[in-house]
């Protein structure tokens, strides 16, 4: 395995992105995500998928 695949998540695919309401809700804390609200699947707000990012991600 080389370095640039060592913090690669398979299959990490996001949703696409809402033109307008009805959006979904963020399943951590229930605010209004970019997300349309048909999609089905986790769904994050901007913050919650900031914080999640830098609790993900690799250290060193």
């Amino acid at each position: 395995m080389s370095d640039s695949d060592y913090c690669t998540i398979a299959d990490a695919t996001k949703p696409p992105k809402a033109d307008g309401p009805p959006y979904a809700e963020c399943v951590l804390c229930r605010e209004p995500t970019e997300y349309p609200e048909s999609f089905k699947g986790l769904t994050l707000c901007p913050v919650c998928e900031w914080r999640e990012a830098e609790r993900t991600a690799c250290s060193g």
